[in-house]
């Protein structure tokens, strides 16, 4: 048996989730959405990122890290999950998901490169579009897209291709759209056309809170329609 390899977080991502609820269900699907890549002090080095330039989009690894800290990870993986997509009842394979419940709680993540600055007090910083994690996730291995061998047109889905994502309509009264910053509006109303709820929870009465830049966001969904009822600062 090979010993026991202790993997070690290498940057951690800055971005305006503080909180699971709301993040896409995965990367890409908002595009507008941005955050940093900040490393850890150990592995600030320029030299580390010299030719990432050159790339157009970044595979991240990454942690769980919201499992984890509740205690749900490894030690306590079951062979099946339940899937949202598939209404929260019916069973998949563990490794037939993207779950975060599996034996060592890693995510992976497809993200395009916006940016690389490798002179920051904070040393080399990157900014990327699209990414699916929650803030200060811990980021284990960053690798190069490489379109020749990573993209496959003609793969399969599994069961996520009879239940893809659909986008909602979102009604966003003006005078709450002020609140939020105009950098920012693009990303958080992509995040609410991606329906950020359950897919088993349709109580057109229920109002939802999302967390999202400084800012506490409430609303309704009604069949295809999500109508925002409050923009409040965070508390």
């Amino acid at each position: 048996m090979p010993e026991t390899y202790t993997l070690t977080p290498i940057a951690h991502i800055q971005n305006d989730f503080p909180e699971k609820f709301g993040i896409p269900r995965q990367s890409g699907l908002v595009e507008a959405l941005r955050a940093r890549i900040v490393f850890e002090p150990a592995f600030r080095s320029a030299d580390a990122v010299r030719g990432l330039e050159t790339y157009s989009h970044l595979w991240l690894i990454w942690q769980f890290s919201a499992v984890v800290d509740a205690g749900q990870d490894g030690a306590n993986w079951r062979p099946t999950v339940r899937p949202p997509r598939l209404g929260g009842n019916t069973r998949m394979g563990v490794f037939a998901t993207r779950s975060p419940f599996r034996p060592n709680a890693l995510g992976l993540s497809c993200v395009r490169l916006v940016g690389l600055d490798a002179h920051t007090p904070q040393g080399p910083v990157l900014t990327v579009a699209g990414a699916d994690l929650m803030d200060g996730t811990p980021i284990y291995d960053i690798k190069p897209y490489l379109p020749y061998v990573d993209a496959r047109p003609d793969a399969v889905g599994g069961f996520t291709d009879t239940t893809k994502d659909y986008a909602l309509t979102v009604r966003f009264p003006p005078e709450l759209l002020e609140k939020v910053p105009m950098s920012r509006r693009a990303a958080l109303e992509g995040v609410l056309r991606s329906d950020p709820r359950p897919s088993y929870q349709h109580d057109p009465d229920r109002v939802y809170g999302l967390s999202f830049a400084g800012l506490r966001v409430r609303f309704t969904v009604d069949g295809t329609t999500l109508t925002v009822t409050a923009v409040e600062p965070e508390e």
